[in-house]
């Protein structure tokens, strides 16, 4: 029976055998996932779950029957105790099902986000995990700016998303997002807000919008370990960054889906 995990460490899957350490080999990634567990409680694991099979299904990879196995090996893993950012990885070449355990890096409630208009240098943008180290190298560009994040741009200069985020923005009392036919990420969290604002009757919009189009507006880089953080400086191009008016009540709001791991 799996434990739960108490150090960092990359650790292989084997099927009948489960999760072991020393036997990762390849490092190309085809597909990633990764979220925050804080004290064994976790959100919109099920979402990612999806999004992280989906994925593999889509790269050919192991069978329905291996991947149930594994993320049920993965998540009786998962530490109970501490501030965690595990992620789960498909490589390429032996196709091997892998977790990563990973402290999380302080949590942020705010962003500064270099505004250069780095052109996206993805390869993939609608799964996670094969562009990851050349998005860490926009990001390490953003911090020699001052920021701790990047937005990245369509050739046509319209906005798609950050490096690490999906960026949400407000117009008024109308909650935006860019279009869905742009090259974006399903972000599980901007999905969860999108669900809290259909419910809620709060307006939303797909809108094509310029990073200069954003200039004076409240606008959100989201993810899975940050939660909501709104963009108060931009560096690197001379933009009024907008004032927060909603950001600390959907913070509120997204802490209080934080969820008990299964038992292991």
């Amino acid at each position: 029976m799996t434990q739960p995990a108490t150090a960092e460490g990359l650790l292989a899957w084997m099927p009948g055998r489960g999760l072991i350490a020393g036997l990762a080999a390849d490092t190309q990634l085809l597909v990633a996932d990764s979220w925050l567990v804080r004290d064994g409680q976790v959100r919109g694991l099920d979402r990612h779950r999806e999004r992280f099979l989906r994925s593999c299904g889509d790269c050919g990879g192991p069978s329905p029957d291996q991947l149930d196995e594994f993320w049920r090996d993965m998540t009786a893993a998962l530490p109970r105790t501490g501030s965690w950012f595990p992620r789960v990885e498909l490589v390429a070449g032996s196709l091997q099902l892998r977790l990563l355990l990973r402290y999380a890096p302080p949590i942020a409630p705010e962003v500064r986000v270099w505004a250069a208009g780095q052109p996206d240098p993805r390869t993939v943008p609608r799964r996670k995990g094969p562009d990851l180290d050349v998005l860490a190298r926009v990001r390490q560009r953003a911090r020699g700016q001052g920021a701790e994040e990047a937005v990245l741009i369509a050739p046509s200069g319209l906005v798609l998303e950050g490096a690490t985020s999906s960026v949400l923005w407000w117009e008024d009392d109308t909650l935006c997002l860019p279009p869905q036919q742009l090259p974006i990420l399903a972000g599980v969290t901007t999905g969860l807000i999108q669900e809290r604002a259909v419910q809620s009757g709060i307006r939303m919009a797909h809108r094509e919008r310029t990073l200069e189009q954003l200039a004076g507006r409240e606008v959100w880089l989201v993810n899975a370990l940050h939660g909501i953080r709104p963009v108060i400086g931009w560096e690197g191009r001379p933009m009024e960054a907008g004032q927060d008016l909603f950001a600390k009540e959907w913070r509120v709001w997204l802490d209080g889906l934080m969820q008990p791991l299964p038992a292991a």
